[in-house]
């Protein structure tokens, strides 16, 4: 019996088994310890920010980001709405209210509707606290363009870099951009620690407002004394440890997933109508070379031309125990957002239409890999008959 191939299974060997076995036998079994201290530290290097506060999910960073700007009751958040739920989730537990902007050909968010939607929302007396892009599938989107947007109306912003974790744009790590940003470590992510992820940021002041608010918000005295909600959003001392060996590995499972996009590349290549989402597959890390992360490769499908579309491609693979997902539906057509503002110009609907990631990760093997690739081909030569 063949066993289920899935888009990003976790890739985790001996060295994480290694780390985990070392931490507990350290004592440090309770949340924080010597393993996070480590983890958040080496985190902030890798992406070029004084501070990284180690935490629960990437949907938690988020959470404390927007705290930490005043977003709350009453304010809206300029958001992408081609991203997953947990983005406008965050803002919707502030007491906000998210406004969705739609993609440029990348996927990512559109500067200029960026800059429409904070006008006509501050035109109709709202305060927009803060704009949130999404980094979409791994590619870094245009930071330079939204925070210009951004600045021109004094609005904060806070980078969603839970997919784009070890890509670059503009020389810059992905996590770099805005006041602060957040990265995810769930268990499909490039590196995972089961769960979590990380506010990253400059400045002193957001990293200790985080790291209080994480901890129950408890204040520094012999008895338990607080004066505002905390939250219990902190990673465990076991979940570092396992987070650093995978952060040490980044380089060469990004490699691995790079290696997976060129020959999906190569597959589809010949086919009219068929070509792979994102950008050059080159990665010169010591150049700065500009690249996404390869987290999920995904193709879009010209149904005119073709002849068929992404989803029939999906039940194929399917049937062969295979995984395949559309590209993310857009928050604005989805049924708990739907009476949200919306800023749209048809770029997410037709990449939800379209588009199709298939298995990515780099826990792939060979042989799994070359059952993608033949189940591919098997469904390519029978639309062409």
């Amino acid at each position: 019996m063949t066993s289920r191939t899935y888009l990003s299974s976790p890739d985790v060997t001996q060295a994480e088994e290694d780390a985990l076995v070392r931490a507990v036998r350290s004592g440090w079994i309770a949340p924080l310890g010597p393993e996070v201290d480590a983890f958040e530290a080496e985190l902030a290097e890798a992406t070029d920010r004084a501070y990284a506060v180690a935490l629960s999910s990437g949907t938690a960073a988020l959470h404390l980001g927007l705290l930490h700007l005043g977003v709350g009751p009453g304010d809206v958040v300029v958001t992408s709405s081609m991203t997953f739920a947990a983005t406008a989730n965050a803002v919707t537990y502030t007491g906000a209210t998210p406004v969705f902007v739609d993609s440029d050909e990348t996927g990512n968010l559109d500067p200029a509707l960026v800059e429409k939607a904070i006008e006509d929302q501050q035109r109709a007396g709202a305060r927009v606290g803060a704009v949130v892009p999404v980094d979409l599938l791994g590619k870094v989107a245009d930071h330079v363009g939204v925070r210009a947007a951004a600045d021109r109306h004094g609005v904060p912003v806070l980078v969603d870099a839970a997919e784009s974790l070890g890509a670059r744009r503009g020389g810059r790590p992905a996590g770099a951009d805005g006041v602060g940003a957040v990265v995810s470590f769930n268990g499909n992510k490039i590196i995972t620690t089961s769960g979590g992820g990380a506010l990253l940021c400059d400045d002193p002041e957001m990293a200790d407002r985080a790291r209080y608010l994480a901890t129950q918000a408890r204040q520094p005295v012999v008895h338990y004394e607080h004066v505002d909600i905390g939250f219990n959003y902190r990673l465990s001392n076991l979940l570092a440890a396992v987070g650093r060996v995978q952060l040490a590995r980044l380089p060469q499972m990004l490699e691995r997933r790079r290696g997976w996009r060129r020959r999906y590349r190569d597959l589809v290549a010949p086919v009219d109508g068929l070509s792979v989402f994102g950008g050059h597959d080159g990665v010169d890390a010591a150049a700065g070379e500009d690249h996404d992360n390869f987290w999920l490769t995904s193709i879009l499908v010209d149904e005119e031309v073709t002849g068929w579309s992404a989803d029939e491609l999906r039940l194929h693979l399917g049937e062969a125990d295979i995984e395949a997902r559309p590209l993310w539906k857009p928050m604005h057509l989805q049924p708990v957002f739907a009476d949200r503002p919306a800023y749209t110009n048809g770029t997410s609907e037709r990449l939800f239409r379209t588009g199709l990631s298939l298995p990515s990760g780099s826990a792939l093997s060979d042989e799994q890999f070359e059952r993608v690739v033949s189940h591919v081909r098997t469904f390519l030569e029978r639309k062409t008959l």
